[in-house]
């Protein structure tokens, strides 16, 4: 008997059967397993950091097994990188709304504070990580322009000062200026808000941005 080659067909025949209880695994997976894989994974790396988060913690959290969490994102670094760029689309898909919303200049600063208001508490962690990363300290995790969510945020607050200038509703300034001016309240009011949730005022932001515009000098 050729020992060499029964062998050789019963190893093929186990990884053969391996594979098609892999991929059965796979075709069973329930619609909404990548967006849960997300999601658990943006609580844990919300909560722990990127090194300090496993793929066996995720994976466990989430109730799927390794294969699954492999074939949809191939890595822990894969993962990571699905979850900048779905908060990158959230952010983005708030803009547009700003872009698209009528009315004055400040009334569309104050839309958009109330919208970050509400993606924050719709997408907690996410904010919670995205937060970290860039104004915490390094959390070994992989290299990403992560300034970009800021500068997306300056420019779109530009862009709607560049329209009101534009139309004749509001003078001349140095757009960055506003841009910060605009950002620093509202994210002042954001971690407020956090830090002292008994002080909570979801109406201080809209306050703080008419008082800005009406500035505190006599005429």
């Amino acid at each position: 008997m050729n020992f060499g080659f029964t062998i050789k067909v019963l190893l093929l025949l186990i990884m053969d059967d391996s594979f098609r209880t892999k991929k059965s695994t796979i075709s069973h997976l329930e619609p909404n397993t990548r967006q849960k894989l997300l999601e658990t994974a943006t609580d844990l790396f919300a909560e722990k950091g990127y090194t300090g988060t496993s793929v066996r913690e995720i994976v466990a959290r989430a109730g799927v097994s390794k294969p699954v969490m492999y074939y949809y994102f191939q890595s822990k670094e894969g993962l990571f990188y699905a979850i900048l760029e779905w908060a990158a689309n959230v952010q983005q898909e708030i803009l547009n709304e700003i872009f698209e919303a009528s009315g004055s200049v400040l009334d569309r600063f104050i839309f958009l504070y109330h919208r970050l208001y509400e993606g924050i508490q719709q997408y907690q962690s996410l904010y919670k990580m995205i937060h970290s990363l860039i104004y915490g300290p390094p959390q070994g995790a992989p290299d990403y322009d992560y300034a970009s969510y800021q500068r997306h945020m300056l420019d779109a607050v530009k862009r709607i000062y560049a329209q009101g200038l534009a139309s004749g509703e509001i003078r001349k300034a140095d757009a960055k200026e506003v841009a910060f001016l605009v950002l620093s309240l509202l994210d002042f009011s954001l971690n407020m808000d956090k830090v002292q949730p008994d002080q909570a005022d979801p109406q201080r932001p809209e306050r703080l941005l008419r008082l800005a515009f009406q500035g505190l000098t006599v005429s």
